[in-house]
Parts: structure tokens; C-alpha cells; sequence
């Protein structure tokens, strides 16, 4: 097998760009085949599919949500807890209304969401607590006794 060095710069300019639309059209290839046209303006929301974005942690009594919904208010929020043991969050952030400018970026997502998270471990539903403070969404959910760990005392024979 004979093996080449590809040197991109070597050639005349017009290979250079020639090589980078190549690359370019790759790029975009792959991206279709994942469902997401890059151009496409309405394919964009696809990507939101974290958001809010999740922290979880527990400790020995309870598991612990944060999620980041800054410039949310409370009435936009809902969460549940389900006897399946999921957890959603639920919400819409209102886009601002620019009457009399031209938008040049739109990076943040606005619009409905929702996050539903199987928790790792079973949690007593009517004891769930949940505040919101500068835009931190704080969850916390204490787990049901059977999930708790329980000591068992030894007995010598």
C-alpha cells in the first residue's frame, strides 16, 4: 500500500477552499442524518432537548434537583412527581417583544419545555419541596422509608 501525506496548503488557494467546502458539505451531511438541517431555522429548537439543564445529588435522606430557569417566574414553572417515580418539570419562557428593532442573534430558547427524570431511587411524593431564587429552581425530594438504608444490628450466638 502506498500512503500519501496530505498537505492541504500545498497546492494552489483554490484547493484550499475547495477542500474546506468539502468539509463543509460532510459536516453538514452528518448533521442531516441526525435529523438537524443546519440552515433550517425551525430545526434549531431540536437541540433544547436538555433544557433546563440538571444538576441531581442525594444524600442519606433525600435527593436534590437544581435546575437553571433564569428570567422564569413562578406561574411559568409546574412539577410533578409521579408514582412511577418521575420527576417533570414543566414550563414556558416568554420570548421578549421587540417592537421597533431588528433581532441580529437568538441563542436563547424560548417556548414550552419539559424534562421528565426517572429518579434513581423511590421518594415520599407528599413531602417534596421546591423554591425558586434567581433564577435556580432547588427540588427536594425526600426519599420513602423503603429507600432509605436502615442499620441492622448484629447478634452474637
Amino acid at each position: 500500500m502506498y500512503l500519501t501525506r496530505w498537505e492541504p496548503f500545498s497546492g494552489t488557494l483554490p484547493d484550499v477552499w475547495q477542500e474546506m467546502n468539502r468539509l463543509q458539505r460532510e459536516v453538514n451531511r452528518i448533521f442531516r442524518d441526525f435529523g438537524l438541517d443546519l440552515f433550517e431555522s425551525a430545526a434549531w429548537p431540536r437541540l433544547s432537548a436538555g433544557f433546563p439543564p440538571l444538576n441531581i445529588w442525594e444524600d442519606d435522606e433525600a435527593l436534590y434537583v437544581e435546575a437553571e430557569l433564569p428570567g422564569m417566574a413562578l406561574e411559568d414553572i409546574e412539577i410533578y412527581v409521579t408514582r412511577d417515580n418521575q420527576l417533570t418539570i414543566r414550563g414556558e419562557r416568554k420570548a421578549p417583544q421587540v417592537e421597533k428593532g431588528t433581532w441580529h442573534r437568538r441563542e436563547r430558547m424560548f417556548g414550552s419545555f419539559t424534562r421528565v427524570i426517572t429518579l434513581p431511587v423511590e421518594v415520599d411524593a407528599e413531602k417534596v419541596e421546591a423554591t425558586l431564587h434567581n433564577g435556580l429552581l432547588r427540588i427536594r425530594l425526600p426519599k420513602a422509608e423503603s429507600a432509605r438504608a436502615r442499620k441492622i444490628p448484629v447478634k452474637a450466638e
